[in-house]
């Protein structure tokens, strides 16, 4: 297992207590200085050093060492060598709530941009890939345990009765203890993940204040009208907590969508193939599907073919009828379940306290 360093106070650390950097990884460090070189003058065989700044000496003893130098990609509205996830601090920094035209001017933003303009150039499409690559590894180090997910349809509107029952979900899920997962944009992504975090908690005065911009529609005033749901949601007072119980993975693929603003972090990718594919992977604890359209019945039968080929995790499918019949994706899951282990994790229900029990039981398994 390689070491990571993204901090030059760790790496000095290490470097005083007599550690090499041999097939160490250094990540968007500056070493430009007197100090900071001589962090380098050790064994450096097999040492990634990721996008960091060195002099050209410094680069050239290095290389002579052993090191493999990975520069950083100039002119970009993004790190390709993250050692973190995003916080919507990040995402929306320089957003002002009283200019929601301001949106277009927050990194999320014009990150989403860069993709449209830069969409077919090979350096970019590289950046990108890195990007995400860091990503994920910085997503496995935040996870622990056996995280769940929910997946649901992006077009549920704040002041309807489907979102606060995808917020009753997500506070009983948080009550639970469980560590939840979403896709990280607006509708259900939000309406969970918003739950979880009020746990315990009458949710009736934030969903009064998210009824004041209860959706946004893409279109020519797209900034403004994602600026006003925004700001509603920045507005809603939230408990933080010392560990990240809500994780969003969204996508810049689908950047017409603003990733929301109550997952505490946001594990955010270029590539959605990627996106999606970690995202059911990394939920390890189980899956929920709330009624969704053709990105969530595109996940069932992703998950489930993880589950056929693998170890079965819980499929629990919220809402009887639309499952069944209106999207009759659980009784094909069923059948193709049929005489294996994970047909006994598939679970078709309306009732939340019934979902949340399938997957303790399946918690306790673990």
């Amino acid at each position: 297992m390689r070491v990571e360093y993204a901090d030059v106070d760790a790496l000095r650390s290490d470097r005083e207590s007599g550690r090499d950097l041999r097939g160490a990884v250094l990540i968007g460090l500056d070493l430009t200085g007197p100090d900071e070189d001589r962090l380098l003058r050790t064994a450096l065989d097999g040492a990634l050093l990721l996008g960091c700044a060195l002099t050209p000496e410094t680069a050239r003893r290095a290389e002579a060492a052993g090191a493999l130098l990975f520069p950083a990609v100039p002119d970009l509205p993004y790190e390709v060598y993250r050692a973190r996830l995003y916080t919507p601090a990040e995402l929306f920094a320089g957003f002002d709530p009283t200019d929601p035209a301001s949106y277009a001017d927050t990194p999320d933003a014009r990150i989403y941009r860069h993709t449209r303009e830069q969409a077919l150039d090979p350096l970019h499409a590289l950046a990108e890939r890195l990007h995400d690559h860091s990503i994920t590894s910085a997503l496995e180090d935040v996870l622990t345990g056996h995280p769940v997910a929910v997946m649901g349809g992006h077009a549920l509107v704040r002041d309807t009765p489907g979102y606060r029952e995808a917020v009753d979900l997500g506070r009983a899920l948080g009550s639970a203890g469980f560590t939840v997962l979403t896709g990280g944009g607006p509708g259900a992504m939000e309406a969970v993940p918003l739950g979880v975090r009020l746990a315990g908690t009458d949710p009736s005065d934030a969903l009064s204040a998210l009824a004041a911009a209860p959706r946004f529609a893409a279109g020519v005033d797209a900034a403004v009208e994602i600026g006003q749901w925004l700001a509603a949601g920045l507005a809603v007072d939230l408990p933080v907590a010392d560990t990240p119980r809500t994780i969003g993975i969204p996508t810049w693929f689908y950047g017409h969508e603003p990733p929301n603003p109550f997952c505490e972090l946001h594990a955010k990718y270029f590539a959605n193939s990627v996106r999606e594919d970690g995202l059911l992977t990394v939920a390890t604890g189980g899956i929920v599907y709330t009624p969704g359209s053709a990105g969530t019945v595109q996940e069932v039968f992703q998950d489930y073919t993880q589950n056929h080929y693998g170890v079965p995790a819980p499929m629990v499918f919220l809402g009887t009828r639309f499952w069944t019949e209106e999207v009759p994706a659980a009784p094909l899951v069923r059948g193709l379940a049929k005489g294996r282990p994970a047909e006994a994790w598939i679970t078709v229900t309306d009732d939340i306290a019934e979902a949340v029990e399938v997957l303790t039981a399946y918690a306790a398994t673990l």
